[in-house]
């Protein structure tokens, strides 16, 4: 049933430290931010708005008369979809990609962290932080700003 994942992200969802005020002080400083993930849809399209995101990219359930089919829309969005994501942002936006942070903690999202100006491993897999140039493994989400230069009175949201 499609309404179980409403149940999940009420119940069962946590929302990451510091993600709010994150995006609140990028978007109010003119950044524009984008949630990439391996995961669903259903739940980043909900989480993204929850935290104010710009867009949401993410792998599609698919769902027949209200019941969940167990399958994903292709294509799958994965390690070199989300680098090629990062690709199409930037360029949609006309971004130099030196200016873009992409913040990851899985191997799916290495060539993305490879591609970024700025990329952060935060909480990553050793794998991950092994090879991410920059990483953050004991802070919530708003070590981001910091790392941006950021002082904590110029938090949005917090």
């Amino acid at each position: 049933d499609v309404a179980v994942i409403d149940r999940v992200i009420a119940n069962r969802i946590t929302l990451a430290r510091g993600g709010a005020a994150l995006v609140a002080t990028m978007r109010a400083n003119g950044a524009w931010t984008a949630l990439v993930s391996g995961g669903f849809e259903h739940f980043t399209r909900r989480i993204g708005a929850m935290l104010g995101f710009d867009e949401n990219r993410a792998n599609t359930l698919l769902a027949q008369d209200g019941r969940l089919s167990g399958t994903v829309a292709e294509p799958i969005l994965g390690r070199q979809a989300k680098a090629e994501a990062l690709r199409d942002i930037a360029a949609r936006l006309g971004i130099d990609r030196d200016a873009v942070i992409a913040v990851g903690d899985g191997a799916n999202d290495l060539d993305m962290l490879a591609l970024a100006g700025s990329g952060v491993a935060l909480h990553a897999k050793p794998s991950v932080a092994e090879r991410a140039a920059i990483r953050i493994d004991h802070a919530d989400l708003t070590a981001l700003l910091y790392l941006q230069g950021y002082s904590k009175a110029e938090f949005v949201g917090e």
